[in-house]
């Protein structure tokens, strides 16, 4: 009795995973017998619209994974001024152009802001930087990288260079005569106002044609950079101030609280005009436009002299590659250095206009390596 019951148990557990067998083997087959269809024979609808919900195109994925979020560009100080919006609006309006994103301006007051906040990636374009913000950028995030610049009167960077300004108030330049031209040797012990130390043209670049003028004399010959700021115990000038701005430097110079101050001739192109002398060459005199806009609509006509010049490499627009795809790069290079983009006065204008570079013959803006700002490094 024990034996037929054992007998049939096991009866019953092969039947069992005979039925099983089947099962699996039903099962598995069915998509082989799918795949099987010949191509000109039609899917079922249920199929079509399976393959339609659970499939998407290329298009569909590139469209649900692009980059849709607003480009922030940072401004210097002096291009954030109201009178630059059009030039702002523009220069956003390109780059939405070609991107299809949205463009945030931020606007600073302090060279350190704009360049703190490209190098962390806060901004994503910093537009019309000096030389020296990008290379600090550099120093604290390396991919930070030129996207273009604006070139010289011939169209090329063989002539892309700008002016950095030595300038005392016109009549008080018997001060610092040197035979028929001017020494730096008596701006010792006077007032000075700088930009900012992180400005090529308003700090870097002439403080470093004072430290190399007056290391060769027996006074200063162990000059450095806190000399010329007045953090040592030596200083070369009596007060130091900074505009924040090449308009605020030029202003303290024109109110009286500086007798000195560094400036760049593009950056003040528009508030004035010239007098007497040959632009950009030492000697030359200028004065503030009748109707000039803030922060000298209250000076028109006074006037200062260059007692030093010294040429700068043009600065770049730098960019922050981790909010940019390469295409997107390309495209907004592609854009700037258009001819287009060249004869857009809002960019390159004439008479005084406020655009963000005074043009002059073929200038436009070109690509140039990193490594064409090395004299610099």
């Amino acid at each position: 009795m024990q034996k037929h019951k054992f007998f049939k148990t096991v009866t019953a557990i092969i039947l069992v995973s005979v039925m099983l067998f089947v099962m699996i083997g039903c099962s598995s087959e069915t998509p082989q017998s799918q795949a099987s269809i010949p191509e000109t024979q039609a899917p079922t609808t249920e199929a079509a619209t399976t393959t339609t919900t659970t499939t998407a195109t290329p298009a569909e994925t590139a469209e649900e994974t692009a980059n849709t979020s607003p480009i922030t560009v940072v401004w210097y100080p002096n291009e954030s001024a109201n009178d630059y919006e059009p030039a702002r609006e523009e220069f956003g309006r390109l780059i939405t152009e070609v991107t299809g994103r949205e463009v945030i301006h931020r606007l600073t007051t302090d060279y350190v802001i704009a360049v703190e906040s490209i190098a962390s990636g806060a901004a994503d374009i910093g537009a019309v930087f000096g030389a020296v913000g990008m290379l600090e950028a550099q120093q604290r995030n390396p991919e930070v990288m030129p996207l273009f610049v604006n070139s010289g009167a011939s169209g090329t960077l063989d002539d892309a260079v700008y002016y950095s300004w030595l300038t005392v108030n016109n009549g008080d330049e018997g001060e610092y005569a040197s035979g028929n031209s001017f020494s730096l040797e008596n701006i010792a012990g006077k007032k000075i106002s700088f930009v900012s130390n992180s400005s090529t043209s308003g700090f870097r670049v002439p403080s470093a044609n004072m430290i190399n003028f007056f290391s060769q004399t027996a006074e200063w010959s162990n000059i450095d950079e806190d000399d010329i700021l007045g953090l040592s115990s030596t200083p070369l000038f009596g007060e130091v101030l900074f505009g924040n701005s090449h308009q605020g430097t030029l202003f303290n110079l024109l109110d009286g609280r500086a007798d000195l101050a560094t400036v760049c001739d593009t950056c003040v192109d528009s508030y004035i005009e010239l007098v007497s002398g040959t632009h950009n060459a030492v000697g030359a005199v200028y004065r503030i436009q009748e109707d000039a806009a803030e922060p000298f609509e209250d000076m028109a006509g006074k006037e200062f002299i260059l007692i030093s010049i010294v040429p700068v490499l043009n600065g770049p627009n730098v960019y922050n590659p981790a909010n940019f795809t390469e295409a997107e790069i390309e495209a907004i290079r592609e854009v700037f250095t258009s001819d287009e983009a060249a004869e857009n006065p809002k960019f390159f204008g004439e008479g005084g206009t406020f655009s963000l570079y005074p043009k002059s013959g073929e200038m436009r803006y070109v690509v140039a390596e990193n490594s064409w700002w090395d004299p610099l490094r």
